[in-house]
Protein backbone atom coordinates (compact mmCIF):
# COMPACT_ATOMS: atom_id res chain seq x y z
CA UNK A 1 0.00 0.00 0.00
CA UNK A 2 3.13 2.29 0.87
CA UNK A 3 4.86 1.43 -2.19
CA UNK A 4 1.26 2.15 -4.37
CA UNK A 5 1.30 5.72 -2.63
CA UNK A 6 5.00 6.39 -3.26
CA UNK A 7 4.35 5.78 -7.27
CA UNK A 8 1.03 7.77 -7.08
CA UNK A 9 2.94 10.62 -5.43
CA UNK A 10 5.64 10.42 -7.89
CA UNK A 11 2.96 10.61 -10.58
CA UNK A 12 1.05 13.40 -9.26
CA UNK A 13 4.47 15.67 -8.79
CA UNK A 14 5.18 14.45 -12.84
CA UNK A 15 2.43 15.94 -13.82
CA UNK A 16 2.37 18.82 -11.90
CA UNK A 17 5.91 19.62 -13.38
CA UNK A 18 4.73 18.64 -16.75
CA UNK A 19 1.94 21.28 -16.60
CA UNK A 20 4.35 23.96 -15.11
CA UNK A 21 6.79 23.51 -17.55
CA UNK A 22 4.12 23.63 -20.38
CA UNK A 23 2.61 26.54 -19.19
CA UNK A 24 5.88 28.39 -18.62
CA UNK A 25 6.99 30.89 -21.40
CA UNK A 26 9.37 33.00 -22.03
CA UNK A 27 9.21 36.80 -23.49
CA UNK A 28 12.32 37.45 -25.66
CA UNK A 29 12.76 41.08 -25.72
CA UNK A 30 15.71 42.73 -27.95
CA UNK A 31 17.26 45.66 -26.50
CA UNK A 32 19.25 47.88 -29.01
CA UNK A 33 21.53 50.37 -26.99
CA UNK A 34 24.60 52.10 -27.74
CA UNK A 35 26.68 50.93 -25.00
CA UNK A 36 29.94 51.71 -26.93
CA UNK A 37 31.80 55.04 -28.10
CA UNK A 38 31.28 58.80 -27.78
CA UNK A 39 27.80 58.11 -26.73
CA UNK A 40 27.71 55.36 -24.29
CA UNK A 41 26.88 57.66 -21.37
CA UNK A 42 23.23 57.32 -23.19
CA UNK A 43 23.24 54.03 -23.15
CA UNK A 44 24.33 53.61 -19.58
CA UNK A 45 21.39 55.82 -18.59
CA UNK A 46 19.35 53.13 -20.65
CA UNK A 47 20.72 50.13 -19.01
CA UNK A 48 20.38 51.49 -16.12
CA UNK A 49 16.54 52.53 -15.91
CA UNK A 50 15.63 49.25 -17.70
CA UNK A 51 17.19 46.96 -14.77
CA UNK A 52 15.82 48.91 -11.99
CA UNK A 53 12.35 48.67 -13.61
CA UNK A 54 12.94 45.15 -14.33
CA UNK A 55 13.75 44.09 -11.01
CA UNK A 56 10.83 46.35 -9.09
CA UNK A 57 8.57 44.47 -11.67
CA UNK A 58 9.82 40.99 -11.46
CA UNK A 59 6.77 39.80 -9.97
CA UNK A 60 4.19 41.85 -12.25
CA UNK A 61 4.53 38.88 -14.88
CA UNK A 62 1.31 36.41 -15.44
CA UNK A 63 1.98 32.82 -13.53
CA UNK A 64 4.49 30.91 -15.70
CA UNK A 65 5.98 33.94 -17.94
CA UNK A 66 9.98 34.85 -17.61
CA UNK A 67 11.68 37.64 -19.69
CA UNK A 68 15.38 36.95 -21.55
CA UNK A 69 16.26 40.44 -22.22
CA UNK A 70 18.81 40.43 -25.26
CA UNK A 71 21.23 43.52 -25.28
CA UNK A 72 22.77 44.34 -28.70
CA UNK A 73 25.65 47.82 -29.29
CA UNK A 74 24.74 49.42 -32.17
CA UNK A 75 28.54 51.89 -31.34
CA UNK A 76 26.17 54.73 -32.10
CA UNK A 77 24.68 56.05 -35.30
CA UNK A 78 24.99 53.97 -37.82
CA UNK A 79 22.24 53.05 -39.97
CA UNK A 80 23.87 49.81 -41.44
CA UNK A 81 24.74 48.25 -38.41
CA UNK A 82 21.18 49.02 -36.94
CA UNK A 83 19.68 47.31 -39.66
CA UNK A 84 22.14 44.01 -39.05
CA UNK A 85 21.10 44.25 -35.56
CA UNK A 86 17.60 43.99 -35.75
CA UNK A 87 17.85 41.43 -38.22
CA UNK A 88 20.14 38.95 -35.90
CA UNK A 89 17.38 39.64 -33.02
CA UNK A 90 14.51 38.85 -35.47
CA UNK A 91 15.57 36.06 -37.43
CA UNK A 92 18.11 34.29 -35.20
CA UNK A 93 16.63 34.77 -31.85
CA UNK A 94 12.88 35.20 -32.42
CA UNK A 95 11.98 38.40 -30.01
CA UNK A 96 8.44 38.95 -29.31
CA UNK A 97 9.62 42.80 -28.79
CA UNK A 98 12.21 45.27 -29.83
CA UNK A 99 12.97 48.49 -27.84
CA UNK A 100 16.13 50.78 -27.00
CA UNK A 101 17.18 52.55 -30.34
CA UNK A 102 18.97 55.92 -29.40
CA UNK A 103 19.34 56.78 -32.81
CA UNK A 104 16.87 58.10 -35.75
CA UNK A 105 18.77 56.73 -38.36
CA UNK A 106 19.18 52.86 -37.56
CA UNK A 107 15.67 52.92 -36.59
CA UNK A 108 14.87 54.42 -40.00
CA UNK A 109 16.91 52.06 -41.51
CA UNK A 110 15.44 49.21 -39.40
CA UNK A 111 11.61 49.47 -40.29
CA UNK A 112 10.66 48.09 -43.08
CA UNK A 113 11.84 44.94 -41.03
CA UNK A 114 9.53 45.29 -38.44
CA UNK A 115 6.80 45.57 -40.78
CA UNK A 116 7.79 42.24 -43.16
CA UNK A 117 8.21 40.52 -39.74
CA UNK A 118 5.21 41.87 -37.70
CA UNK A 119 7.31 42.95 -34.50
CA UNK A 120 6.67 45.47 -31.76
CA UNK A 121 9.31 48.13 -31.25
CA UNK A 122 8.93 50.66 -28.74
CA UNK A 123 11.14 53.48 -29.47
CA UNK A 124 13.25 54.97 -26.31
CA UNK A 125 14.68 57.82 -27.76
CA UNK A 126 14.45 57.92 -31.34
CA UNK A 127 13.12 61.64 -31.97
CA UNK A 128 12.07 62.34 -35.63
CA UNK A 129 8.70 62.85 -36.33
CA UNK A 130 8.02 60.36 -39.24
CA UNK A 131 9.65 57.64 -37.59
CA UNK A 132 6.14 55.92 -36.22
CA UNK A 133 5.43 56.73 -40.18
CA UNK A 134 7.39 54.29 -41.14
CA UNK A 135 6.11 51.00 -39.95
CA UNK A 136 2.67 49.96 -38.37
CA UNK A 137 5.04 48.29 -35.59
CA UNK A 138 6.62 51.61 -33.91
CA UNK A 139 5.35 52.85 -31.18
CA UNK A 140 7.11 55.81 -29.33
CA UNK A 141 7.59 55.89 -25.20
CA UNK A 142 10.09 59.23 -25.86
CA UNK A 143 9.43 62.59 -27.80
CA UNK A 144 9.83 64.12 -30.77
CA UNK A 145 11.80 67.08 -31.40
CA UNK A 146 8.79 68.62 -33.05
CA UNK A 147 6.91 68.40 -29.64
CA UNK A 148 9.71 70.77 -27.25
CA UNK A 149 10.96 72.42 -30.56
CA UNK A 150 7.24 74.24 -31.82
CA UNK A 151 6.53 75.32 -27.67
CA UNK A 152 10.36 76.63 -27.56
CA UNK A 153 9.13 78.73 -30.68
CA UNK A 154 6.38 79.66 -29.18
CA UNK A 155 7.55 80.69 -25.88
CA UNK A 156 10.74 82.49 -27.72
CA UNK A 157 8.39 84.82 -29.93
CA UNK A 158 7.11 85.83 -26.67
CA UNK A 159 10.36 87.89 -25.42
CA UNK A 160 12.78 88.30 -28.52
CA UNK A 161 12.03 89.44 -31.94
CA UNK A 162 15.34 88.24 -33.94
CA UNK A 163 16.69 84.54 -33.39
CA UNK A 164 19.53 82.70 -34.39
CA UNK A 165 19.33 78.60 -34.64
CA UNK A 166 22.00 76.48 -34.58
CA UNK A 167 21.06 72.28 -34.94
CA UNK A 168 23.11 69.09 -35.52
CA UNK A 169 22.69 68.01 -38.86
CA UNK A 170 20.91 65.04 -38.68
CA UNK A 171 16.70 64.51 -38.71
CA UNK A 172 16.09 65.46 -35.29
CA UNK A 173 18.32 68.59 -35.77
CA UNK A 174 15.97 69.59 -38.58
CA UNK A 175 12.87 68.75 -37.13
CA UNK A 176 13.91 70.57 -34.35
CA UNK A 177 14.97 73.94 -36.18
CA UNK A 178 12.32 73.65 -38.54
CA UNK A 179 9.61 73.65 -35.66
CA UNK A 180 11.50 76.42 -33.79
CA UNK A 181 11.20 78.60 -36.83
CA UNK A 182 7.53 78.24 -36.93
CA UNK A 183 6.74 78.50 -33.80
CA UNK A 184 9.02 81.74 -33.36
CA UNK A 185 7.38 83.06 -36.90
CA UNK A 186 4.33 82.35 -35.84
CA UNK A 187 4.60 84.61 -33.06
CA UNK A 188 5.92 87.58 -35.14
CA UNK A 189 9.49 86.59 -34.55
CA UNK A 190 12.63 87.14 -37.23
CA UNK A 191 15.46 84.45 -37.86
CA UNK A 192 18.68 86.15 -38.39
CA UNK A 193 20.38 82.97 -39.61
CA UNK A 194 20.50 79.42 -39.11
CA UNK A 195 23.10 76.95 -39.11
CA UNK A 196 23.61 73.00 -39.39
CA UNK A 197 26.48 71.43 -37.22
CA UNK A 198 28.23 68.00 -37.86
CA UNK A 199 26.97 65.01 -35.58
CA UNK A 200 30.80 63.97 -34.98
CA UNK A 201 33.22 66.69 -33.82
CA UNK A 202 32.11 69.69 -34.39
CA UNK A 203 33.81 72.73 -33.65
CA UNK A 204 31.28 74.83 -31.23
CA UNK A 205 33.53 77.42 -31.39
CA UNK A 206 33.93 78.54 -34.08
CA UNK A 207 29.88 78.00 -34.90
CA UNK A 208 29.24 80.37 -31.62
CA UNK A 209 31.24 83.46 -32.75
CA UNK A 210 29.56 83.32 -35.63
CA UNK A 211 26.34 83.18 -33.84
CA UNK A 212 27.84 86.11 -31.84
CA UNK A 213 29.01 88.05 -34.73
CA UNK A 214 25.05 88.57 -35.82
CA UNK A 215 23.62 89.89 -32.86
CA UNK A 216 20.69 88.15 -32.43
CA UNK A 217 18.57 88.83 -29.37
CA UNK A 218 18.59 84.99 -28.61
CA UNK A 219 20.16 81.79 -29.76
CA UNK A 220 18.58 78.46 -30.05
CA UNK A 221 20.26 75.38 -30.35
CA UNK A 222 19.60 71.60 -30.50
CA UNK A 223 22.64 68.96 -30.02
CA UNK A 224 22.53 65.46 -29.43
CA UNK A 225 22.56 64.56 -25.55
CA UNK A 226 25.61 63.63 -23.99
CA UNK A 227 28.84 64.43 -24.06
CA UNK A 228 28.01 66.94 -27.52
CA UNK A 229 25.40 68.83 -24.98
CA UNK A 230 28.23 69.40 -22.37
CA UNK A 231 30.87 70.60 -25.30
CA UNK A 232 28.45 73.30 -26.54
CA UNK A 233 28.00 74.92 -23.48
CA UNK A 234 31.62 75.34 -22.65
CA UNK A 235 31.97 76.97 -26.15
CA UNK A 236 29.29 79.44 -24.99
CA UNK A 237 30.44 80.20 -21.53
CA UNK A 238 34.27 80.94 -22.78
CA UNK A 239 33.16 83.21 -26.14
CA UNK A 240 30.97 85.18 -23.23
CA UNK A 241 27.92 85.35 -24.88
CA UNK A 242 26.27 85.51 -22.04
CA UNK A 243 28.00 88.93 -21.04
CA UNK A 244 27.11 90.17 -24.65
CA UNK A 245 23.37 90.40 -23.85
CA UNK A 246 23.05 87.05 -26.08
CA UNK A 247 20.74 83.95 -24.42
CA UNK A 248 20.80 80.89 -25.09
CA UNK A 249 17.68 78.32 -24.63
CA UNK A 250 17.02 75.37 -26.88
CA UNK A 251 15.79 71.35 -26.75
CA UNK A 252 16.55 69.72 -23.29
CA UNK A 253 19.38 67.92 -24.92
CA UNK A 254 21.54 70.71 -23.71
CA UNK A 255 21.21 70.23 -20.29
CA UNK A 256 20.44 66.33 -19.89
CA UNK A 257 20.62 66.17 -15.89
CA UNK A 258 23.82 63.51 -16.58
CA UNK A 259 25.85 65.66 -18.07
CA UNK A 260 24.91 69.26 -16.05
CA UNK A 261 26.98 67.63 -13.70
CA UNK A 262 30.06 68.23 -15.74
CA UNK A 263 29.14 71.90 -16.92
CA UNK A 264 29.71 73.93 -13.56
CA UNK A 265 27.68 77.02 -13.71
CA UNK A 266 27.53 77.63 -17.48
CA UNK A 267 23.89 76.56 -17.99
CA UNK A 268 22.50 78.07 -15.44
CA UNK A 269 20.12 80.61 -16.76
CA UNK A 270 19.53 78.14 -19.59
CA UNK A 271 15.75 78.26 -21.19
CA UNK A 272 14.67 74.53 -22.70
CA UNK A 273 11.31 73.35 -23.58
CA UNK A 274 11.84 69.59 -22.76
CA UNK A 275 9.26 66.55 -21.42
CA UNK A 276 10.97 65.59 -18.11
CA UNK A 277 13.28 67.19 -15.40
CA UNK A 278 14.53 65.38 -12.24
CA UNK A 279 13.45 68.74 -10.27
CA UNK A 280 9.79 68.00 -11.17
CA UNK A 281 7.46 67.49 -7.87
CA UNK A 282 5.79 64.72 -8.98
CA UNK A 283 4.81 61.95 -6.53
CA UNK A 284 5.96 59.66 -9.21
CA UNK A 285 9.01 61.43 -10.45
CA UNK A 286 10.10 61.33 -6.17
CA UNK A 287 9.68 58.40 -5.62
CA UNK A 288 11.68 57.25 -9.36
CA UNK A 289 14.49 59.25 -8.27
CA UNK A 290 14.70 57.31 -4.63
CA UNK A 291 14.99 54.29 -6.94
CA UNK A 292 17.41 54.87 -9.11
CA UNK A 293 19.54 56.32 -5.74
CA UNK A 294 19.40 53.57 -3.70
CA UNK A 295 20.20 51.14 -6.55
CA UNK A 296 22.78 53.54 -8.40
CA UNK A 297 23.52 56.28 -6.11
CA UNK A 298 23.67 60.07 -6.78
CA UNK A 299 26.58 60.66 -8.89
CA UNK A 300 25.19 60.01 -11.95
CA UNK A 301 21.18 61.32 -11.97
CA UNK A 302 18.33 60.13 -14.56
CA UNK A 303 17.83 62.13 -17.30
CA UNK A 304 14.80 61.71 -19.97
CA UNK A 305 16.74 59.07 -21.51
CA UNK A 306 16.51 57.10 -18.38
CA UNK A 307 12.62 58.16 -17.78
CA UNK A 308 11.73 57.02 -21.35
CA UNK A 309 13.27 53.68 -20.87
CA UNK A 310 11.70 52.91 -17.61
CA UNK A 311 8.07 53.84 -19.27
CA UNK A 312 9.21 52.18 -22.21
CA UNK A 313 9.41 48.93 -20.03
CA UNK A 314 5.75 49.74 -18.72
CA UNK A 315 3.86 49.86 -22.08
CA UNK A 316 5.71 46.13 -23.29
CA UNK A 317 4.84 44.74 -19.54
CA UNK A 318 1.66 45.91 -20.11
CA UNK A 319 1.07 44.41 -23.46
CA UNK A 320 2.55 41.01 -21.83
CA UNK A 321 0.13 41.37 -19.06
CA UNK A 322 -3.20 42.12 -20.85
CA UNK A 323 -2.46 38.78 -23.08
CA UNK A 324 -1.69 36.50 -20.34
CA UNK A 325 1.74 36.06 -21.59
CA UNK A 326 0.15 34.79 -24.96
CA UNK A 327 1.53 37.97 -26.97
CA UNK A 328 0.69 38.32 -30.83
CA UNK A 329 1.98 40.96 -32.76
CA UNK A 330 -1.27 42.53 -34.06
CA UNK A 331 -2.97 42.63 -30.40
CA UNK A 332 0.76 44.18 -28.64
CA UNK A 333 0.10 46.78 -31.14
CA UNK A 334 -3.47 47.05 -30.67
CA UNK A 335 -2.88 47.82 -26.48
CA UNK A 336 0.40 49.82 -27.12
CA UNK A 337 -1.49 52.40 -29.09
CA UNK A 338 -4.00 52.67 -26.70
CA UNK A 339 -1.37 52.52 -23.43
CA UNK A 340 -2.23 55.33 -20.71
CA UNK A 341 -0.08 56.34 -17.73
CA UNK A 342 -1.31 58.95 -15.56
CA UNK A 343 1.58 58.56 -12.96
CA UNK A 344 4.94 58.65 -15.18
CA UNK A 345 7.57 60.41 -13.95
CA UNK A 346 7.13 63.06 -16.11
CA UNK A 347 3.72 63.90 -15.37
CA UNK A 348 0.62 62.01 -17.26
CA UNK A 349 1.35 59.90 -20.87
CA UNK A 350 -0.31 58.38 -23.42
CA UNK A 351 -0.15 57.19 -26.93
CA UNK A 352 -2.16 58.94 -29.85
CA UNK A 353 -4.18 55.55 -31.76
CA UNK A 354 -4.40 57.07 -35.01
CA UNK A 355 -0.24 57.76 -35.11
CA UNK A 356 1.31 55.34 -32.04
CA UNK A 357 2.93 58.76 -30.84
CA UNK A 358 3.69 60.05 -27.15
CA UNK A 359 1.32 62.60 -26.43
CA UNK A 360 2.84 63.93 -22.73
CA UNK A 361 3.57 67.59 -20.92
CA UNK A 362 6.52 69.54 -22.18
CA UNK A 363 7.68 72.05 -19.82
CA UNK A 364 9.05 75.13 -20.26
CA UNK A 365 12.68 74.73 -18.12
CA UNK A 366 14.91 77.07 -16.29
CA UNK A 367 18.17 75.56 -15.55
CA UNK A 368 18.99 77.22 -12.02
CA UNK A 369 21.31 76.46 -8.92
CA UNK A 370 19.10 74.19 -6.51
CA UNK A 371 21.57 73.65 -3.39
CA UNK A 372 23.98 71.70 -4.17
CA UNK A 373 23.22 71.31 -7.53
CA UNK A 374 22.70 72.32 -11.22
CA UNK A 375 19.10 71.37 -11.82
CA UNK A 376 16.12 72.12 -14.60
CA UNK A 377 13.21 73.87 -12.84
CA UNK A 378 9.92 73.54 -14.16
CA UNK A 379 8.86 77.34 -14.68
CA UNK A 380 5.68 76.34 -17.20
CA UNK A 381 3.63 73.33 -18.12
CA UNK A 382 1.98 73.03 -21.79
CA UNK A 383 -0.24 69.98 -20.99
CA UNK A 384 -0.87 67.03 -22.92
CA UNK A 385 1.01 68.26 -25.83
CA UNK A 386 0.72 65.81 -29.41
CA UNK A 387 3.09 65.99 -32.01
CA UNK A 388 3.20 69.51 -33.74
CA UNK A 389 4.55 67.76 -37.35
CA UNK A 390 1.93 65.15 -37.39
CA UNK A 391 -0.92 67.59 -36.33
CA UNK A 392 0.42 70.25 -38.88
CA UNK A 393 0.43 67.69 -41.51
CA UNK A 394 -2.05 65.32 -40.90
CA UNK A 395 0.24 62.74 -41.00
CA UNK A 396 -0.78 58.96 -39.36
Amino acid sequence: MGFLNLRKGALFAALAFAATAASAQTIKIGLVNSTSGPFATLGDQIDKSVKLYMKQNADKLPPGVKIELIVRDDGGPNPDNGKRLTQELIVRDKVNFLTGYIWTPNTAASAPLLTESKTPLVIMNAAASVLTTMSPYIVRASLTLWQSGYEMGKWASTKYKRAYTMVTDFVPGHDAETAFIKGFRDGGGEIVGSVRMPIKSPDFVAFMQRAKDLKPEVIFNMVTAGAPSTAIMKAYGELGLRQAGIPFIGTGDAVTEEELVHMGDVPIGYISAWNYSMAGDRPANKAYLAAWEREYGKTIPPGFIAVAAYDAMDMIYTAIREQKGKVDPDATMKILANYKNPNSPRGPISIDPATRDIVQNIYIRETRKVGDRVMNVEIATVPNVKDPWKELNNKR
